[in-house]
C-alpha cells in the first residue's frame, strides 16, 4: 500500500491517509480480506504518530471500509458495488456544488460553464 503524505496540505493527516485508504478499497487495489499494515508499522513508514493512524483506522471502521480483530489487525470489508457507486455520486455531488458555487462568484454562465466542462471532459 502507498500512501503519500502533504504535509503542506490543509487537509489533516489522518484524512490524507483515510482517503487514500478508501481510493484504494474503491479502485479495487485493496481488496476484501486485504490486511491493511499494523497502526504502528503505518505511522513509522509515514512518519507520524500512532495516533494519527489510529484515528484513520477507526474512522475508516466506522465508515464501513473496514473491520478489526483483536490480535489481529484491521482488514478491508466486503464492499457492496452499489454502495461504492453511491459513496461516489455523494463525493461527486459535493465537489459539483463546490464548481457551481465557484463558478457563480466568478460570474460564470452555465453556457459557460458547460462549455469549459465540455473542452475538459475531451481531454
Amino acid at each position: 500500500m502507498n500512501i503519500l503524505i502533504d504535509n503542506t496540505s490543509k487537509t489533516p493527516i489522518y484524512e490524507q491517509i483515510v482517503n487514500q485508504i478508501k481510493e484504494s478499497i474503491m479502485n479495487g487495489s485493496l481488496n476484501e480480506g486485504d490486511a491493511l499494515p499494523s497502526m504502528r508499522q503505518l505511522a513509522k513508514d509515514l512518519k507520524v504518530s500512532v495516533i494519527t493512524t489510529k484515528r484513520a483506522y477507526e474512522e475508516l471502521e466506522n465508515e464501513g471500509y473496514t473491520y478489526s480483530v483483536v490480535g489481529k489487525g484491521s482488514f478491508v470489508k466486503e464492499q457492496n458495488l452499489e454502495q461504492i457507486r453511491e459513496r461516489k455520486l455523494k463525493l461527486l455531488e459535493e465537489m459539483i456544488d463546490d464548481v457551481i458555487q465557484n463558478s457563480k462568484s466568478v460570474n460564470l454562465s452555465k453556457d459557460e460553464l458547460f462549455e469549459l466542462i465540455n473542452i475538459l471532459y475531451e481531454e
